[in-house]
């Protein structure tokens, strides 16, 4: 068919075969996966006015950036030169990277007929807007796409564009020159696998945030204590519109937030394709994630992170009675001068690496540990003789098997290290000591159980 004749849904799948241009409405999109050769692929699914059911479409691309990843299901896509196949009765249409080409549009409420996506090839055509047009009125008329689908910062499983419905902590100009949103819904981020060797710490350490610089403790005291605090990064093109839109103290739902990971941590991009909408007080999404944090506030053990349950591993074992169970931003944030506090935690790196460097020459314990959990991330110390308690006399050889267990190092079926394996570390009891004027925290009451 000629490059500029559209076909409607239900006349496309009639053409098998052929390479048809549509413009249609976006009702699923899955991840993407790679596919056996080089590329990807992602999956989704279309509609329009002229038939009932929806068809899949199949995107394939070298680069994830290719594929129309940023697409939310209710917005528009132009395909251009696709191919209609069938396979055991299903019809699909295929997106061929060499000659396809896409372009995506807002959905019902966009207000202009600027694609905020486009692939290579693509060309506007004048008649392109009369379909969009049509396309928006039938889709506000109509009820065949779900309200978009708002995850919580718990619901995030991979790296790719999301919707959100969280509310703004701070914002902040780095010292790169970059806006930086902090956001929250009142739930723990899914915990990170490391991918870095042990001996990496030392010249490369794990970063404690993803800003730049660190908060201070007058900025971190105004978060809530429990739950993850999402940084989202403003890219250049949004820099001159998206701050006043992000009040703080205001519920905002954000769409199409690129989710990626840094050294272990989330963090969010808000890019050109991105949107924010403000939330009347009385949504019901408010309401609701307000709540669970309220009861999450008042039960002392809710405060253990989500992915520690039913309970923390047994490799540790405590011995403060009376210290609170509190999150590592309850300890940042405390006032008083040095307190005891019992965490849910994960050791994420140490230093020293090496077991037989623990001691100094005088025999005495001095380890460093990056430890965090769903709020922050922290150094705290094992010296001296809360090191010797916490390293409870343990062999060389001992306290080397319990340190790989401790940093989550992989191993394989005959219980050797497995060399550039994700480390995957579980989730400990621990007490801390904290000096609130010396900003420094000490393992201590703690030990490690063979």
């Amino acid at each position: 068919m000629g490059d500029y004749q559209f076909l409607k849904v239900k006349d496309a799948i009639t053409c098998i075969n052929q390479r048809v241009n549509l413009i249609a409405a976006i009702t699923d999109l899955t991840p993407p996966i790679r596919t056996k050769g080089t590329d990807y692929i992602c999956k989704l699914k279309i509609i329009d006015e002229s038939h009932e059911s929806r068809i899949p479409v199949h995107v394939f691309a070298q680069q994830l950036d290719d594929l129309p990843l940023l697409a939310s299901a209710g917005d528009i896509i132009h395909l251009s030169r696709v191919k209609m196949e069938i396979h055991e009765g299903e019809v699909y249409a295929v997106f061929n990277k060499k000659y396809s080409s896409f372009a995506l549009y807002d959905g019902k409420d966009g207000e202009n007929f600027h694609p905020y996506k486009v692939s290579l090839r693509f060309h506007a055509r004048e008649h392109d807007e009369k379909i969009i047009a049509g396309l928006r009125e039938w889709l506000a008329s109509s009820e065949v796409i779900d309200e978009p689908n708002f995850l919580l910062l718990r619901e995030i499983s991979h790296m790719g564009c999301v919707n959100l419905a969280c509310k703004v902590l701070h914002t902040c100009k780095t010292t790169n020159d970059e806006w930086m949103v902090f956001l929250w819904d009142g739930t723990d981020a899914p915990p990170i696998s490391i991918n870095k060797r042990l001996e990496d710490e030392m010249h490369k350490p794990l970063p404690l945030h993803f800003e730049p610089l660190p908060s201070s403790r007058g900025v971190l005291s105004t978060f809530p204590t429990a739950g993850t605090v999402l940084r989202v990064r403003l890219d250049v093109d949004c820099i001159t519109y998206a701050p006043q839109f992000l009040k703080i103290g205001q519920w905002v739902k954000l769409f199409r937030v690129s989710c990626k990971v840094h050294e272990g941590l989330w963090y969010g991009v808000f890019t050109s394709a991105s949107k924010i909408r403000d939330m009347p007080n009385d949504d019901i999404i408010i309401l609701e994630r307000q709540s669970n944090y309220d009861r999450r506030s008042i039960r002392k053990l809710d405060r253990m992170p989500y992915w520690s349950f039913p309970w923390p591993s047994k490799l540790t074992e405590v011995n403060c009675k009376g210290a609170p169970f509190v999150t590592l931003m309850d300890l940042l944030t405390c006032q008083k001068v040095a307190k005891k506090f019992r965490c849910v935690i994960r050791v994420v790196a140490a230093i020293p690496w090496r077991v037989e460097d623990f001691c100094s020459p005088r025999g005495i314990y001095r380890v460093r540990f990056t430890l965090e959990d769903p709020t922050a991330r922290i150094h705290a110390y094992a010296y001296a003789q809360d090191g010797e308690k916490f390293f409870n006399a343990s062999s060389t050889d001992a306290l080397r098997r319990k340190l790989i267990q401790l940093l989550g190092v992989p191993l394989s079926s005959d219980g050797r290290e497995m060399v550039g394996g994700d480390r995957n570390p579980p989730w400990v009891q621990c007490c801390l000591k904290f000096h609130s004027v010396q900003k420094r925290c000490w393992i201590c009451d703690t030990k490690l159980l063979d």
